[in-house]
Protein backbone atom coordinates (compact mmCIF):
# COMPACT_ATOMS: atom_id res chain seq x y z
CA UNK A 1 0.00 0.00 0.00
CA UNK A 2 1.52 3.72 -0.85
CA UNK A 3 1.97 5.67 1.49
CA UNK A 4 2.09 9.36 1.61
CA UNK A 5 3.31 12.57 3.95
CA UNK A 6 0.93 13.83 6.23
CA UNK A 7 -1.46 16.58 4.58
CA UNK A 8 0.68 16.57 1.20
CA UNK A 9 -1.45 16.30 -2.01
CA UNK A 10 -1.48 13.34 -2.30
CA UNK A 11 -2.63 12.34 1.35
CA UNK A 12 -5.46 14.89 0.91
CA UNK A 13 -6.23 13.36 -2.71
CA UNK A 14 -6.25 9.51 -1.21
CA UNK A 15 -8.05 10.44 2.57
CA UNK A 16 -10.43 12.18 0.64
CA UNK A 17 -11.02 9.21 -1.59
CA UNK A 18 -11.13 7.07 1.86
CA UNK A 19 -14.19 9.03 3.32
CA UNK A 20 -16.08 8.69 0.23
CA UNK A 21 -16.08 5.13 0.28
CA UNK A 22 -17.91 4.98 3.86
CA UNK A 23 -21.59 6.01 3.98
CA UNK A 24 -21.05 8.57 6.90
CA UNK A 25 -24.74 10.02 6.99
CA UNK A 26 -25.48 7.98 10.28
CA UNK A 27 -22.34 9.00 12.10
CA UNK A 28 -22.50 12.12 13.57
CA UNK A 29 -20.49 14.29 16.12
CA UNK A 30 -22.77 15.77 18.36
CA UNK A 31 -20.02 18.49 19.52
CA UNK A 32 -20.03 21.05 16.83
CA UNK A 33 -16.37 23.07 16.43
CA UNK A 34 -15.36 25.59 13.70
CA UNK A 35 -11.15 25.50 14.18
CA UNK A 36 -8.77 26.99 11.99
CA UNK A 37 -5.30 25.24 12.17
CA UNK A 38 -1.77 26.85 11.25
CA UNK A 39 0.75 23.85 10.96
CA UNK A 40 4.45 24.81 10.81
CA UNK A 41 7.57 22.75 10.08
CA UNK A 42 6.17 20.98 7.56
CA UNK A 43 8.20 18.98 5.27
CA UNK A 44 7.42 19.69 2.11
CA UNK A 45 5.79 23.19 0.50
CA UNK A 46 6.47 26.39 2.22
CA UNK A 47 6.70 24.55 5.45
CA UNK A 48 3.20 26.29 6.79
CA UNK A 49 0.15 24.40 6.29
CA UNK A 50 -3.44 26.09 6.57
CA UNK A 51 -5.87 23.63 7.34
CA UNK A 52 -9.15 23.73 8.95
CA UNK A 53 -11.63 21.05 11.47
CA UNK A 54 -15.03 21.70 11.12
CA UNK A 55 -17.67 19.65 12.87
CA UNK A 56 -20.42 21.87 12.74
CA UNK A 57 -22.66 20.03 10.26
CA UNK A 58 -22.35 16.66 12.26
CA UNK A 59 -19.59 15.28 10.50
CA UNK A 60 -15.85 15.81 10.82
CA UNK A 61 -14.09 17.73 8.29
CA UNK A 62 -10.42 18.32 8.07
CA UNK A 63 -9.33 20.07 4.74
CA UNK A 64 -6.72 22.47 4.07
CA UNK A 65 -7.52 26.63 3.88
CA UNK A 66 -8.91 28.67 6.54
CA UNK A 67 -12.73 28.98 7.14
CA UNK A 68 -14.53 31.99 8.91
CA UNK A 69 -16.29 32.12 11.45
CA UNK A 70 -14.06 29.93 14.09
CA UNK A 71 -14.15 29.43 17.45
CA UNK A 72 -10.74 29.17 17.71
CA UNK A 73 -7.37 29.02 15.99
CA UNK A 74 -4.77 26.81 16.99
CA UNK A 75 -0.93 26.55 16.09
CA UNK A 76 1.40 23.47 16.35
CA UNK A 77 3.94 21.41 14.33
CA UNK A 78 3.33 18.75 11.98
CA UNK A 79 4.56 16.28 14.11
CA UNK A 80 2.24 17.46 16.83
CA UNK A 81 -0.81 17.44 14.24
CA UNK A 82 -0.01 14.58 13.09
CA UNK A 83 -0.23 12.52 16.56
CA UNK A 84 -3.35 14.11 17.17
CA UNK A 85 -5.30 14.43 14.01
CA UNK A 86 -3.99 11.10 12.20
CA UNK A 87 -2.57 9.11 15.25
CA UNK A 88 -5.28 9.70 17.43
CA UNK A 89 -2.94 10.33 20.52
CA UNK A 90 -4.66 12.69 22.79
CA UNK A 91 -2.21 12.95 25.11
CA UNK A 92 0.82 14.44 22.20
CA UNK A 93 -1.60 17.13 22.01
CA UNK A 94 -1.57 17.70 26.18
CA UNK A 95 2.03 17.25 26.28
CA UNK A 96 2.78 19.81 23.59
CA UNK A 97 0.13 22.31 24.89
CA UNK A 98 1.61 21.99 28.19
CA UNK A 99 5.04 22.90 26.93
CA UNK A 100 3.85 25.54 24.88
CA UNK A 101 4.27 24.26 21.16
CA UNK A 102 0.75 24.74 20.99
CA UNK A 103 -1.09 28.13 21.23
CA UNK A 104 -4.81 28.15 20.83
CA UNK A 105 -6.61 31.70 20.23
CA UNK A 106 -10.19 31.43 20.91
CA UNK A 107 -12.69 28.93 22.83
CA UNK A 108 -10.37 26.99 24.10
CA UNK A 109 -13.65 24.72 26.13
CA UNK A 110 -14.49 23.56 22.77
CA UNK A 111 -10.95 22.06 22.01
CA UNK A 112 -11.35 20.14 25.33
CA UNK A 113 -14.67 19.05 24.77
CA UNK A 114 -13.43 18.02 21.18
CA UNK A 115 -10.67 15.47 23.11
CA UNK A 116 -13.75 13.38 24.77
CA UNK A 117 -15.66 12.33 22.02
CA UNK A 118 -15.35 8.47 20.89
CA UNK A 119 -15.58 7.49 17.60
CA UNK A 120 -18.15 5.43 16.33
CA UNK A 121 -17.20 2.46 14.08
CA UNK A 122 -17.23 4.21 10.97
CA UNK A 123 -15.37 7.02 11.72
CA UNK A 124 -13.08 4.63 13.74
CA UNK A 125 -12.34 2.83 10.48
CA UNK A 126 -11.82 5.45 8.20
CA UNK A 127 -9.35 6.82 10.79
CA UNK A 128 -7.74 3.37 10.89
CA UNK A 129 -7.60 3.43 7.09
CA UNK A 130 -6.14 6.90 6.80
CA UNK A 131 -3.09 6.10 9.30
CA UNK A 132 -2.20 3.28 6.78
CA UNK A 133 -1.61 6.05 4.11
CA UNK A 134 0.45 7.98 6.03
CA UNK A 135 3.55 8.40 6.31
Amino acid sequence: MATYLFLSDEWLDEARAIRAEFDTKGATIDHSIRMNLVIASVPFGEGTVHAHVDTSTGELVLDVGHIDPVDLKVSLDYDVAKAILVEGNPQAGIQAFMSGKIKVEGDIAKLMALQSISPDPTTAEIAVRILAITE
